[in-house]
Order: structure tokens, then sequence, then C-alpha cells
């Protein structure tokens, strides 16, 4: 279990890469289509914070590869249900996103669920 830090590690890259994701595309705008999406990428492609999600998305995979080499994939990847919750939260928190009651809910399930598992 010593080498735990890296499955929790990969979840904040991830984490930090989705918020990351939002923010950007929320200065950018919405994109509906494949021409939306034409329209957006020349703003995509300048956005510092797209990059930056990039690149924790490509730390976040070098740590989980070396995570599952030391741990099983259905131990792992329970963990990574935390993310969800963190990203639900932190959007809340730091985005201004809605966090409804039923949302509260999945979020403690989450919780639950990935306390079992590390007990087990």
């Amino acid at each position: 279990m010593k080498d735990i830090w890296l499955i929790f590690f990969s979840i904040i890259c991830t984490t930090t890469a989705q918020l990351l994701i939002r923010a950007a595309m929320t200065k950018i705008g919405s994109v509906t289509s494949a021409n939306g999406l034409l329209n957006a990428l020349p703003a995509m492609l300048t956005s510092l914070q797209l990059w930056a999600a990039i690149a924790l998305y490509g730390l976040s995979l070098i740590t989980w590869i070396m995570a599952l080499s030391r741990f099983e994939v259905s131990f792992a990847y329970s963990f990574f249900a935390g993310s969800f919750a963190l990203v639900a939260i932190l959007g809340w928190w730091l985005l201004g996103e809605s966090l409804s009651p039923l949302r509260i809910v999945g979020i403690v399930l989450i919780c639950v669920g990935i306390a079992m598992v590390a007990k087990s």
C-alpha cells in the first residue's frame, strides 16, 4: 500500500484537467456541432488552460500506468471514482456549478463505496 500515492496523484491530475477544460470552454463558448468545433478551434489551440489540461492528462496516464503495475485494476479503478466526486465538489466551489441534493447523495454513495473498497 506504500505506492497508493500513485493512484491519488493520477486522480488529482485528472480532476484538475477536467476543471481546466471546463474553465477554458466556459471562456471559449459552447461547441454544439462540428462546424462550431472548427470555429472554436483557434481559441482552443491558444488556450493555456487546455494545454495545461493535456499535460496533466499525460502525467496522469504515466502515474496510472505505474499504479496499475503495482495494484489490481479492480482495486485501483475503484478509487478513480473519487474523481467524479471531486470534480462535482470543486466544480461547485470553484466554477459556481450547481450541486443538487441528489448529486450530494450520489457523491456520498461514491465515497462510501471507495471506503469499502479501501478496506477490502
